[in-house]
């Protein structure tokens, strides 16, 4: 598999979950192990652009792809965002939160429909908090994720 633009050579055990791979064979520790049943988000990575919970995927599922990490986001307008508008506080989720919103806008941008949009051209508070709800945040920091959110969708 391609990892944040680097080939890597894995031989796991078919039950190794991505998440385990990428942080216990390959050092990668950007996603983080928050509930490990795929509730709360901390894991987000993207797989050739598309969000997935890192602790539901089987590495071996992943072989061919590409898995983009925290680690291997260009530096992208929403890091930036989530700092002025102090949408990461103690920082745990803030990777998953991230790597989320940006296929969350590239989603929205094709024009896949959520429980809210309902055909609404308009990327509105409600609108964001139905497509990040895949994403815990213990701290409470979501209205700083969806400002920083809504200034990067413009």
């Amino acid at each position: 598999m391609r990892v944040n633009g680097t080939e890597e050579k894995l031989d796991v055990e078919p039950w190794v979950s991505l998440l385990d791979a990428l942080r216990e064979r390959l050092g990668v520790t950007g996603p983080k192990k928050g509930c490990d049943q795929g509730a709360c988000g901390a894991c987000t990575v993207l797989a050739d652009g598309v969000r997935i919970n890192a602790c539901l995927a089987l590495a071996v599922q992943y072989a061919d792809r590409e898995i983009t990490t925290i680690e291997g986001v260009t530096p992208h307008p929403l890091q930036e965002a989530f700092v002025r508008h102090d949408g990461l506080q103690c920082g745990y989720c803030t990777s998953g939160q991230i790597c989320s919103a940006i296929a969350m806008l590239d989603e929205y941008a094709a024009g896949m429909p959520s429980a809210v949009s309902a055909g609404v051209p308009e990327l509105t508070e409600a609108e964001i908090r139905e497509r990040m709800s895949g994403n815990l945040c213990r701290c409470g920091a979501y209205n700083g994720i969806v400002d920083a959110i809504k200034e990067v969708a413009g």
